[in-house]
């Protein structure tokens, strides 16, 4: 998938000056700086432990079309892209064969989602929550792998991918499509403006998988029924090149998110492109490429020769060079999504010193609960995945039943900060509605219970009076 991009190499894939620096940086502690010799191929590496792991479960062998499937093809990802589940009727074809012909009673369900009692009723529920969800349908392997397909109606992981009919609510009045008012901090599109020293790239609007509760469901994905136009990122070098420019002519700005949809669909070449160009202009310091796909096609990480993971780790090793940062931003929002291929392409990124963080959306019935989200935390730590946020569902249209009230994050962290490491705690955050940014959830200014009212100030610029901004609680 291209989309025009070849007409980028003029400027995008010019090798940037900044490269040339790397062969002569000086250390302030000696003449050059020293780097390992040792070859590369005697040392062990994330690859080569595949051997050493005690239990490789064949986790995908769950599913009966893939019980024939050998570990060196899931784990190519190729063979991810390929099998990828794509669209209502490939996601019902598929249903039929994890399902069993009786749903079995689940206590851990909704009320209203324990009446569907067989497989039609399942994919007939299905079928009707498509039609109401601003999200298309694409799922890849490894996230249908790990669904519990003995308990569909309450497992967290189907829960965030594949909708119920039975299962939506009536949505709050204030909610939108565009919730973040990031069309409003626009300032060309595609790049979001809103903080003084920070933007964002929306380099794309395609992803691995498409979340259900997406804060970009008015550009991210295909046409839904629900949401028949999105306003699509797509990736062409007029729409980057006035990006870079405004970037470039804005001295404030040091830290860029590379976005979209998401990093891990941004052809290889134009990634180096992308963090090339931005290392190259003096004040950019800071460089996060944002991607779900750590978490919901890991394999990727592994397989031999992939240039997306050489590029991104050859621009955090150029960027550390230059006393700059290329990070990733994953997006794990439960410890079953985590398998032993996780753990080996965390390993991975780790050995190479790529920094990883991660960010969480906090859902209702995925991980709405303590014991749960302790358990993430952890997870995330051990594997060298510094825990950074923890978000506040998203006042987003079509998705009210995964949302939970402003109480539930705010008890939440009352309860792990002090129990985890400080340096592992995530920052409990809300996202706020209109453009106002990230703060902590504790942070309000008042929260009435009864209505599910919340509201934040922030101070005014230069002298300029304070702005109120409202969260609401599910209804």
């Amino acid at each position: 998938m291209t989309l025009g991009l070849r007409l980028i190499r003029p400027r995008l894939l010019q090798r940037s000056p900044v490269l040339s620096v790397f062969r002569s940086f000086k250390t302030p502690f000696s003449t050059s700086v020293i780097y390992d010799t040792t070859d590369k191929a005697t040392k062990p590496s994330a690859t080569d432990e595949l051997s050493q792991i005690a239990h490789r479960e064949s986790y995908w062998h769950k599913i009966p079309v893939w019980k024939d499937v050998t570990e060196s093809q899931f784990l190519d990802y190729s063979w991810q892209v390929a099998n990828t589940v794509q669209g209502k009727d490939k996601l019902a074809k598929f249903l039929y064969t994890v399902l069993p012909e009786d749903i079995p009673h689940d206590e851990d369900a909704p009320e209203p989602l324990r009446l569907i009692r067989t497989r039609d009723m399942f994919v007939q529920h299905v079928l009707g929550g498509i039609s109401l969800a601003p999200m298309s349908i694409r799922i890849t392997p490894h996230i249908m792998s790990v669904i519990d397909w003995a308990k569909p109606l309450s497992d967290p992981i189907r829960r965030q991918f594949i909708p119920l009919r039975s299962s939506f609510v009536q949505d709050h009045p204030k909610l939108q499509l565009d919730s973040l008012n990031e069309t409003g901090d626009s300032p060309t599109p595609g790049l979001v403006h809103r903080y003084h020293d920070k933007a964002l790239f929306l380099a794309v609007s395609v992803c691995p998988v498409y979340c259900r509760f997406c804060t970009r469901s008015y550009s991210v994905g295909g046409p839904t029924e629900e949401v028949s136009t999105k306003k699509s990122f797509s990736p062409t070098r007029r729409r980057w090149e006035r990006m870079f420019e405004y970037i470039e002519q804005t001295p404030q700005l040091s830290d860029i998110v590379v976005s979209g949809g998401d990093g891990y669909y941004i052809p290889s070449e134009h990634l180096i492109s992308i963090t090339e160009r931005l290392l190259s202009i003096p004040h950019i310091r800071r460089i996060r490429i944002a991607s779900k796909g750590l978490a919901v096609c890991p394999s990727r990480i592994l397989t031999p020769g992939d240039a997306w993971t050489k590029n991104l780790i050859d621009a955090s090793m150029t960027a550390r060079r230059i006393g700059k940062s290329v990070a990733l931003h994953t997006h794990f929002n439960h410890s079953s999504e985590m398998t032993w291929i996780t753990r080996l392409a965390a390993q991975k990124l780790y050995e190479e010193g790529v920094m990883v963080r991660n960010q969480t959306v906090l859902l209702r019935g995925v991980n709405d609960d303590v014991g749960t989200m302790k358990k993430l935390v952890r997870n995330l730590a051990d594997n060298n995945i510094i825990p950074y946020y923890v978000y506040q569902g998203d006042m987003v249209s079509g998705v009210e039943d995964l949302r939970t009230p402003l109480s539930t994050i705010l008890e939440i962290e009352r309860l792990i900060r002090g129990s985890i490491a400080g340096f592992a705690t995530p920052n409990f955050v809300v996202d706020l509605p209109g453009g106002g940014g990230k703060r902590l959830a504790a942070s309000y200014d008042t929260y009435d219970h009864s209505t599910g009212v919340s509201t934040y100030i922030l101070p005014g610029k230069n002298g300029g009076k304070d702005r109120v901004f409202t969260y609401h609680d599910p209804l």
